[in-house]
């Protein structure tokens, strides 16, 4: 394939796996023209500690160059099927799975000025961050990243995961800080002493996070990433910033006793 040109990457929507990006085009979430295909321009495997946004959660769970914490988080991420056509690129830039995002409400991700969620049905929604969205960001991959420091290259830069993401706002409602047309391409992990991933869900296996606890020692340093709290994956620093709604306390909960057990499991 050749390389992307702008026009076309500014116009048309990116596609790799297909697991995230057709079940939107079904449902209309996604309205496109044209569907560009990435699988030849973006690379895959693993060498010295950089990944290819191309390579699939299924070759990750099983590579022993990969942290502890990102092997699980893959593991744990979706059904065998799912993970062998899922991209790593792809997982990463998963939309919420806020069922009012999902079903067209005209909520705040959508444009409107309401989030639906806060007076509806919210167990399985965000306890930080949640002012404005209370979407909780579902991907396992991306919190394991975060704990373990990893940086993000794309066609035009490079910067660290925690950079990927931003906390919608009146004035931006992207829960990405991506350019319009930018494609990831590389994450780049720096040496990880230890790392672990543990996940709550509603399912034994291969369901979207509740909670989900990554815990990695990154240059002597500990750091603490959360799956399913937060509009986006969110860098743990203490539990007196949850602001949960009134059905997702709980989460609180199982937050703590979870980061408790991860912090253990590294000493």
């Amino acid at each position: 394939m050749e390389l992307l040109q702008p026009s076309d990457a500014a116009t048309g929507v990116f596609i790799h796996g297909g697991t995230e990006v057709v079940p939107q085009l079904r449902d209309g979430l996604i309205v496109t023209g044209q569907l560009i295909d990435v699988r030849e321009v973006v690379p895959r495997g693993v060498q010295d500690g950089v990944i290819g946004a191309g390579t699939t959660l299924a070759e990750l769970e099983i590579d022993p160059q990969i942290p502890d914490a990102l092997r699980e988080a893959c593991r744990l991420a979706a059904s065998p099927q799912l993970r062998n056509m899922s991209s790593l690129g792809g997982n990463l830039l998963q939309s919420t799975r806020c069922w009012y995002w999902r079903l067209k409400y005209p909520c705040r991700l959508h444009g409107g000025d309401t989030c639906f969620a806060r007076d509806g049905e919210h167990r399985e929604h965000a306890i930080f961050a949640n002012d404005y969205c209370a979407s909780a960001h579902p991907s396992d991959v991306a919190a394991a990243l975060l704990a373990c420091d990893a940086r993000v290259r794309t066609d035009r830069r490079e910067f660290g995961i925690g950079e990927l993401y931003r906390v919608p706002t009146a004035d931006d409602r992207d829960v990405t800080r991506l350019e319009p047309g930018e494609l990831i391409r590389e994450i780049e992990l720096p040496p990880v002493e230890r790392s672990v991933y543990l996940k709550a869900m509603d399912r034994k296996r291969w369901s979207f996070p509740q909670v989900g606890v990554a815990a990695a020692i990154v240059e002597e340093k500990t750091r603490v990433a959360l799956a399913g709290v937060a509009p986006v994956p969110w860098l743990h620093t203490f539990f007196d910033d949850a602001t949960p709604l009134p059905r997702t306390e709980w989460k609180v909960a199982v937050a703590r006793a979870l980061v408790d057990r991860a912090l253990a499991a590294l000493r």
